[in-house]
């Protein structure tokens, strides 16, 4: 079956935050999402999945282990396990990307208490 934003399981996540899940299996998921602008998710780490984002629109800003890192659209980012990490848009223009995560994060994610 081809999959599509219009054909696959839609979530709001956040601050009005997008995600349609192009593929959900226990060793690969795939999402696509939206950000509008000025929106953020929490820190946190992943015990097991690797996960690798693809920008598709616009400009994000990762935050890995306390360092900023941006990244544009065309460009990727690679998470590793256990790496604490979470990605904004700071920009004045929506954000696309692809997250893929290798298993899946479906109950891996240890969000880490702001102070």
């Amino acid at each position: 079956m081809i999959q599509s934003k219009d054909n696959s399981q839609h979530y709001i996540w956040g601050d009005q935050c997008d995600s349609w899940v192009l593929q959900d299996t226990p060793g690969l998921s795939v999402k696509q999402e939206k950000m509008p602008p000025g929106t953020s998710e929490k820190l946190h780490f992943h015990n097991v999945a690797n996960q690798f984002f693809y920008i598709l629109k616009g400009e994000a800003l990762f935050m890995i282990n306390n360092q900023s890192v941006s990244v544009r659209a065309g460009e990727s980012i690679s998470i590793l396990p256990t790496v604490q990490h979470y990605i904004c848009n700071d920009s004045g223009e929506e954000l696309e990307f692809l997250v893929i995560s290798s298993p899946t994060t479906n109950n891996d994610r240890i969000e880490i208490e702001s102070k």
